[in-house]
């Protein structure tokens, strides 16, 4: 089964390199890394065209910041394997664990696959109480919305089907991406399954982006695409 990994990236220099070379590593044996820079400004671009170009298979550039959805659909349309996961550059997910969120649909159980960061016996670093606070309060809403029983509707981790994820038409541009896709793939009655993962989060002085806004947009696109949206 090929995978296609698709990172989404802005203004990661610090740690693009290291993430390339994680998903490199990781076990795999048919794997397709596409990098989609949504216009950074730090210098990741020049990196990316001068040395991580030949390490993947394709980085498309976005011409304007359009945000990390955007980034994600754009990747999504350039996907060529079995199966697609979403890998943000930052380092706070591990590629190591593929193996583990492919298996239910390797076997056939499943369609969708979410990497849980609250179940399971992996490591977790000790970060901010508040987003663990924000991330379960949006996990509940969006589950009593789409009678999901998910424990981290939040999470980078989501393996696809590639059939399934393009045909979705997503429209969220930031991170809105995550109750939308989720929203949709239960509305189009797929076999989700979650598996426990490992989680190293980052701080803001290490180069966390999600705020408090992205908190409010995400209950707006929970209730537009589990209600009035289609």
């Amino acid at each position: 089964m090929r995978l296609s990994i698709v990172i989404p990236c802005y203004n990661e220099l610090r740690t693009i390199e290291r993430i390339v070379a994680a998903v490199q590593a990781a076990p795999v044996a048919s794997k397709e890394i596409i990098i989609v820079d949504d216009f950074s400004t730090d210098g990741t671009r020049d990196l990316l065209k001068q040395k991580i170009s030949g390490m993947v298979d394709k980085i498309v550039y976005h011409e304007l910041n359009r945000g990390k959805g955007a980034a994600l659909r754009t990747g999504f349309e350039h996907a060529t394997g079995d199966v697609v996961i979403v890998q943000d550059a930052d380092m706070e997910y591990d590629p190591q664990e593929y193996p583990l969120l492919m298996g239910p649909i390797e076997q056939g159980r499943a369609d969708v696959v979410f990497g849980s960061r609250f179940s399971g016996g992996g490591p977790h670093r000790v970060v901010y109480f508040w987003h663990m606070i924000g991330n379960k309060f949006l996990t509940l809403l969006s589950n009593m919305f789409t009678n999901l029983n998910l424990t981290d509707m939040e999470t980078c981790y989501k393996l696809f089907r590639r059939e399934i994820i393009q045909s979705i038409k997503l429209e969220e541009d930031r991170f809105g991406f995550e109750p939308e896709v989720t929203a949709k793939v239960a509305r189009k009655g797929c076999r989700i399954f979650e598996v426990g993962i490992s989680y190293y989060g980052r701080t803001y002085a290490e180069g966390k982006k999600i705020n408090w806004r992205d908190g409010f947009r995400a209950i707006y696109a929970i209730l537009k695409y589990n209600t009035w949206a289609k």
